[in-house]
């Protein structure tokens, strides 16, 4: 307990913290991360083989679906020619895979009611997975 030295009559405690343990303690604690680190990562060295190159599974692969900026629609890149071809293409894609996403590539000039009908096609086909994807600014 450390005591203040003012007046040799009143002994009275010091409310300070004293952070110099505290900081002893901390120190400690960044050595041994300091000498614990290099430990963790060691790897062995292994020569992998060689296989021919393979493509990957699609049926994971979310569908593209576009509108751009005349309204024209596209499911993965194929024109469409009106909503009920996209409502039949994607029930089909359902029937296929249950799990099917969507991801909705809409034009910045389309019109609003363009992608909510678009919307409400994904939706009557059954469609329960739809993301909107944007680019950062």
């Amino acid at each position: 307990m450390a005591f203040n030295t003012q007046s040799s009559e009143e002994q009275d405690a010091i409310s300070e913290i004293n952070v110099t343990p505290l900081v002893d303690v901390m120190l400690v604690l960044v050595i041994i991360l300091l000498v614990t680190a290099p430990l963790l990562t060691q790897s062995v060295k292994v020569n992998l083989p060689k296989t021919a190159e393979t493509t990957p599974d699609v049926k994971d692969q979310p569908l593209q679906l576009g509108i751009d900026a005349l309204g024209l629609v596209t499911l993965n890149k194929k024109p469409l020619a009106d909503l009920a071809t996209l409502e039949a293409e994607l029930t089909a894609e359902l029937q296929h895979n249950p799990e099917t996403a969507v991801h909705l590539y809409a034009d910045q000039g389309v019109i609003y009611s363009k992608v909510a009908e678009v919307m409400a096609a994904a939706q009557h086909a059954g469609i329960t997975k739809l993301a909107f994807v944007t680019v950062e600014q």
